[in-house]
């Protein structure tokens, strides 16, 4: 469906339009598969090829633009048969085995298929697309055939390959061509000089603007190697040297970002796989940034930097990882807003929701250059720096954020807090912002019992849960930094929040917390996920967080495939929803979270087993954004989403949060200890060994085995004075917040 027909659609039904919706149309005519290196990514189809096939947004993209729209393998101008191709298991490199179709003269059979086979294999590095073309004649004679390599790049948008359709461009303009190289250029209307480069060795024997063509001769069992190097900037990266250089800087980056990560093995084949692939993943997408790494939110539409996502996505891994978190709290910090700018949902404090670096942004045609319109994103930052603190005892970074921090905490009580009530709210400041600015961000993912839209400013289940942690993190953290005062102060404003939030959020009609208070303080009486996450920050009074507990696994919500962002029943109830119906693993893991701080292990178990399972029916064991809140069917798998990110980074680090909520793992940096509160392991798992699980300078590697009904501690390793011990007797669950 055309863009201008989804807009009419919309009106028709009543609808919002959102003018960054990403529309549907049709099914790709081959699979696609995913390479990502820092600001770079690349969709190919099943061939290796770019823009060969229809149905999909395929590209080689940098910093938002796409910068090859078409990189397609021809032989004797027919595309070659499939024999097979796949992602390595690393997520480093994509490899295609094909061969030659039937090739006729006129009637006669000149060459039959299967003869000829052809190798590509290609990976992504600082900024280019670097591929080798192995050829090899297997039959029996020698053999003549073209073997062409076809390009070009429409330097779009990463907005416009969205969808969104522009009133002008820039131009192409013409660059030079020589016996090896190519060069497309593109200049935007922000009057900025983009360029692609493509180099071929050997050089080709003939090159025109969108087309490389070798002519070959193959005697018996003779190979011929061709590389192929396209670089964003026109940078002419060279053939063999760059393939192989490149090749060696990528793996070594890839060991160097592992060294001090814990690693896990299970029982289970099945979760090995999983926890394998979601580990390369969460590696893919963690990007070199000026203040560390960070983890791009996902593939394709999200591949930069995102704050919610980030954020939830260090706090998964934080305690295996505590890395990622460092990456992430200096870039926020770095770029938090001073300044008001209602274009850009700006206020002083606030932490940034998106940044973007393309040209429509450059422009303004787009808001997202560097946007705020994110309600819980400053909230989590301050959660995610004391939630590091006590898992690291490294007090010289929350130092160093401190002022980022107090600038946050500003913000909660002042602008954040639109009408004075004590709550975060948000309400677009301009009429091209987000709608909604929670997690949910769907225009209709906010709404009453009765189906009506709530109307702003609206304040958030979810985002009071975030705010009384934050509270509580940051007193933590400045008793650390030797301010008693101001802790006593974040705590007990802390607990007159829960007070509060109890007596205007919960709604004992529905069992559990409204989805968020509107303009006129009108609960939003609706069954929904997000109570779940009240649960995760710990606001929640045990006895009524036991009933949502009760509720979320009940089967108005659990489907067997997981649980769904909205009850069946609701007025806008939709299992083929983006967030009104749908399963999203990492609010998944948030929920076991939550049950796991209070005491309900079962249900931790059960959610854990329940994706597992559902991932064993996912491509290369992935788990993607989010899929259809269908109940489970007999001999069937879920149903996926078919426009869900994939990889896509909180999706990712859900198996890790899952490990740790069942592990109840903890740490005590002044007693130099990790502790395990209430350890439990599903059938599915078996025994648990974690190596390397690191706590400052020391490391420890520990086996949790299944042990007559309960759970046993063996210390493999502790380096001198860290202790690993195990707590059964916890009254109640654990907490990895401060």
């Amino acid at each position: 469906m055309a863009r201008a027909a989804t807009a009419g659609l919309a009106a028709r039904r009543g609808f919002e339009e959102t003018p960054f919706y990403i529309p549907a149309t049709n099914l790709p005519a081959r699979p696609r598969l995913r390479l990502k290196h820092n600001d770079t990514f690349a969709i190919f189809d099943s061939h290796g090829d770019i823009g060969a096939a229809s149905g999909d947004s395929d590209g080689l993209f940098h910093c938002d633009t796409r910068h090859l729209s078409r990189l397609e393998l021809l032989f004797e101008g027919m595309q070659p048969l499939l024999l097979g191709s796949g992602i390595s298991d690393d997520n480093l490199s994509y490899h295609v085995d094909l061969t030659n179709p039937d090739i006729f003269a006129g009637d006669q059979l000149t060459l039959l298929k299967d003869t000829v086979h052809i190798g590509r294999a290609m990976y992504l590095f600082q900024g280019s697309l670097r591929q080798r073309l192995t050829v090899t004649n297997h039959g029996a004679e020698a053999v003549r055939f073209t073997l062409s390599v076809a390009f070009a790049s429409d330097f779009a948008d990463i907005f416009e390959v969205r969808g969104i359709r522009r009133a002008r461009r820039g131009r192409a303009r013409s660059e030079r061509l020589r016996g090896d190289t190519a060069v497309l250029a593109y200049v935007g209307l922000d009057d900025v000089l983009r360029r692609t480069s493509l180099s071929f060795e050997p050089a080709p024997t003939s090159l025109a603007q969108s087309v490389a063509t070798y002519a070959l001769t193959l005697a018996p069992g003779a190979a011929q190697t061709l590389f192929v190097i396209a670089s964003e900037g026109g940078l002419e990266q060279r053939g063999s040297r760059s393939y192989f250089h490149g090749l060696v800087g990528l793996h070594r980056g890839h060991r160097r970002h592992m060294r001090g990560v814990a690693t896990i093995e299970t029982s289970s084949p099945l979760v090995n796989e999983i926890l394998a692939q979601s580990m390369a993943d969460i590696r893919m997408l963690i990007t070199s940034t000026p203040e560390g790494s960070y983890p791009y939110a996902g593939i394709p539409w999200y591949s930069t930097t995102f704050g919610r996502d980030g954020l939830i996505t260090a706090l998964e891994m934080l305690w295996m990882d505590p890395g990622v978190a460092v990456g992430v709290l200096r870039r926020l910090g770095r770029y938090q807003s001073r300044a008001v700018d209602a274009w850009l949902d700006a206020q002083p404090g606030k932490i940034m929701h998106e940044m973007r670096a393309g040209e429509m942004a450059a422009l303004g045609e787009i808001p997202f250059g560097r946007y705020y319109g994110s309600v819980d994103s400053t909230p989590l930052f301050v959660l995610l720096a004391g939630a590091y603190a006590a898992r690291t005892g490294d007090d010289t970074l929350v130092r160093e954020l401190w002022p980022a921090i107090e600038a946050g905490l500003a913000w909660i009580d002042g602008p954040g807090d639109v009408d004075g009530d004590g709550f975060v709210e948000y309400q677009r400041a301009t009429p091209t912002g987000l709608s909604n600015q929670g997690w949910k961000d769907s225009f209709d993912s906010v709404f009453h019992a009765d189906g009506r839209l709530a109307q702003g400013p609206i304040a958030l289940v979810e985002v009071q849960a975030y705010v009384y942690a934050a509270r509580r993190a940051a007193a933590f953290c400045a008793r650390r930094l030797g301010m008693p005062e101001r802790a006593a102060a974040l705590e007990a404003e802390a607990e007159r929040m829960r007070e509060r939030f109890e007596a205007a959020f919960w709604c004992e009609d529905i069992g559990s917390y409204a989805l968020a208070l509107d303009g006129d303080k009108e609960p939003c009486r609706v069954r929904t996920s997000n109570a779940g996450h009240a649960l995760a920050a710990g606001i929640a009074r045990p006895d009524r967080a036991l009933r949502v507990a009760g509720l979320l696994l009940g089967p108005s919500f659990y489907t067997g495939w997981g649980i769904r962002t909205v009850a069946r029943g609701e007025s806008r109830f939709n299992p083929m929803s983006y967030h009104n119906g749908s399963i999203w693993p990492h609010d998944n893991a948030l929920i076991a979270l939550g049950l796991a701080r209070y005491g309900h292990t079962a249900g931790v178990r059960l959610i854990f087993e329940t994706l597992m399972r559902a991932t064993s029916y996912m491509d290369q064991r992935r788990l993607p954004e989010l899929f259809c809140g269908f109940r489970r069917r007999r001999r069937r798998g879920p149903t996926l989403y078919p426009a869900a990110c994939s990889p896509q980074a909180w999706a990712s680090g859900t198996p890790f949060l899952l490990l740790q909520a069942m592990l109840g793992v903890t740490f005590d940096c002044a007693a130099r200890r990790i502790e395990l509160v209430n350890p439990t392991l599903p059938a599915l798992v078996g025994d648990v060994v974690v190596r390397n699980l690191r706590l400052g300078d020391a490391a420890a590697d520990f086996a949790l085995r299944q042990d007559q009904g309960g759970v046993s501690l063996q210390v493999l390793r502790a380096d001198d004075g860290l202790q690993v011990s195990l707590d059964l007797d916890a009254s109640s669950g654990w907490t990895s917040m401060p």
